[in-house]
């Protein structure tokens, strides 16, 4: 038995069309590539990094503030809920501590306002309404944060990370930012005497450093611009004549009372955790709510960043 089998004639020129089209899409996909790769390089990548409680939530929303147009009236209508949260839990501390230390009030009707307050159930996570602006409560986040909103915000081509989050998590993320053109590390200066919330006995300001110290020794970060916050001076020039810097840290031979002193002690001593000898570490002393010093400070950030990326930026 035969079959008669009729195959369709392949014309050359459609062959050849064919071909063609593919390696001019090909070309654009290769194109496009290559203008991505040039746009991530010349990208300034900031990380902004700090121990808990170091005040980095309130530097990004003072960002927010002063180089974008801050915070829309429902973002400030969605936050009350946290601010009366937060109002009650130190309400609650405050109370606990004087039944601890026996004090009495002097309004004899503030007992009656602690019962209401000791009633109060507190917010959780799942009360909060989310928005795009992050509200800090008493816990933290253990994922790193891009802050998309302050592109573009500081100069041209700048992407912002904030990482916030338990010390205990810190290793699975940081290795993420490898080659980050410029770090900028929070640490409270007010933190000398305190306890971190995750762990009552470690000191806030030890745990800066060691922190300070293990990021310096990292091998991702060894080009990168340092910058650090040393944050919260006016709570630290309120505590320092009453809770001696000595008290807490023996090798302080400065005066109780003398700012100054203290605040450069600190300083030299995160100066000291450097083990880049090219490498310089920018210090500023800060305090992230007032809005004006800070806006000073960040002028003096963006000259230092585009000094230390110039030939990044100019490529």
């Amino acid at each position: 038995m035969v079959f008669n089998m009729c195959f369709p004639k392949t014309g050359g020129n459609a062959l050849t069309r064919t071909t063609s089209e593919e390696r001019k899409k090909n070309l654009e996909i290769e194109k496009m590539i290559r203008k991505d790769k040039k746009q991530q390089a010349r990208q300034v990548k900031i990380l902004l990094l700090g121990a808990g409680e170091s005040g980095k939530s309130t530097i990004l929303k003072q960002m927010r503030i002063i180089y974008s147009e801050g915070f829309r009236l429902d973002e400030r209508k969605e936050v009350r809920q946290v601010i009366f949260s937060n109002m009650i839990v130190a309400f609650k501390i405050i109370a606990e501590e004087m039944r601890e230390l026996g004090l009495e009030y002097e309004n004899a009707k503030s007992p009656d306002y602690e019962k209401v307050i000791s009633s109060a159930a507190d917010i959780g996570p799942d009360d909060i309404v989310g928005t795009n602006t992050r509200y800090m409560t008493t816990s933290n986040t253990t994922t790193p944060i891009s802050i998309d909103s302050l592109l573009e915000i500081i100069f041209p081509a700048t992407k912002m990370f904030c990482v916030l989050g338990y010390r205990s998590e810190r290793k699975k993320w940081v290795h993420c930012f490898e080659g980050v053109h410029c770090l900028m590390f929070v640490a409270a200066l007010s933190g000398y005497d305190q306890c971190l919330v995750e762990d009552k006995t470690a000191n806030q300001m030890q745990e800066a450093l060691l922190l300070f110290e293990s990021i310096m020794s990292l091998t991702w970060f060894k080009s990168s611009s340092i910058i650090l916050f040393l944050n919260k001076t006016d709570l630290f020039k309120e505590k320092i004549s009453e809770k001696p810097v000595s008290d807490y840290f023996p090798d302080y031979t400065g005066a109780a009372n003398d700012y100054k002193a203290a605040s450069e002690y600190f300083a030299n001593k995160f100066r000291s955790l450097n083990r880049t000898e090219d490498r310089e570490i920018y210090v500023h002393f800060t305090n992230a709510t007032d809005t004006n010093l800070l806006k000073l400070t960040m002028q003096s950030v963006q000259d230092t960043i585009i000094q230390s990326n110039l030939t990044t930026l100019i490529l």
